[in-house]
């Protein structure tokens, strides 16, 4: 039975999270701590377990969906390596500072963390992009994979900066980075959404990557349960980036927030019992 949720954790969370950009960690760390710590199910399990192991994953996921946005031409290259002088070191310190959570501040935080990202996807297409941050000396053009040119650019220095947070958030709960920098990609830097959610899996690759060598370093990683986690991951992430291409993700996106609220909830609920 361990074994058989443990594969069905990474169909889904793979799937779901390049499906709509975020990766995957948001529903893989908190499915571990429910069926781990709380109800024993998952043997070996504890927040800094969970997040070490996501992390590691997340690396293929976010690989596998990289690489098929990418020939799909859904991604933005020459962004999605500047926001990479933010994720590296923002994952990398973020997987030390993980180390200081007990198993009640980490259900606490987390929780508060997953209705933020929830209020996020609820409000992302209801605010209008930003200008503030748009530079004409960096706008340059884009074309997506269905043939449509977008304009827009922004300084460098916010890139590394915001990227850098999201890098933190990242190595701190195991999430790649993606939740937060697609939201941020929408609104801030007025990238398509096409754009946004393929570079964001650059960006859940790289901020994996990073996070995930930070807590090897700490031994926070369960071998075995990433041995199981991958494959089914390396198959739902294709699954999510095939239904991308062919489906409206807004349904998707509607349930996710919904489900991201109620594990919030739970979580936060089961921090003070």
């Amino acid at each position: 039975m361990e074994y058989l949720i443990l594969i069905l954790i990474g169909l889904f969370a793979a799937a779901v999270g390049s499906l709509v950009g975020i990766g995957g960690g948001v529903i893989i760390v908190p499915l571990l701590v429910f069926f781990g710590i709380d109800n024993d199910i998952i043997s070996n399990v504890t927040p800094q377990s969970a997040v070490g192991t996501s992390s590691v994953v997340l690396i293929f996921i976010g690989l596998t969906a990289m690489m098929s946005y990418g020939r799909s031409n859904q991604l933005d290259r020459k962004n999605g390596m500047l926001f990479l002088f933010g994720i590296i070191p923002g994952a990398l310190a973020g997987s030390y500072l993980s180390d200081v959570f007990t198993t009640e501040s980490f259900k606490l935080y987390f929780g508060l963390f997953l209705i933020f990202l929830s209020v996020l996807l609820i409000i992302r297409d209801r605010i209008r992009p930003i200008n503030i941050f748009q530079d004409e000396r960096y706008v340059r053009p884009h074309v997506d994979h269905m043939g449509n040119v977008y304009h827009y650019g922004f300084p460098p220095y916010i890139a590394v900066i915001a990227s850098f947070i999201a890098g933190l958030t990242a190595g701190l709960f195991g999430i790649g980075g993606g939740a937060i920098m697609t939201p941020m990609m929408l609104m801030l830097f007025r990238m398509p959404a096409s754009i946004a959610i393929g570079t964001s899996m650059l960006i859940v690759f790289f901020g994996a990557l990073s996070s995930a060598t930070g807590h090897l370093l700490q031994s926070n990683v369960n071998f075995l349960h990433a041995a199981i986690l991958v494959p089914s991951a390396f198959v739902g992430a294709k699954i999510g980036v095939y239904l991308n291409q062919k489906f409206n993700s807004d349904t998707v996106i509607i349930a996710l927030r919904t489900v991201l609220l109620l594990l919030g909830l739970y979580m936060i609920i089961e921090s003070f019992l």
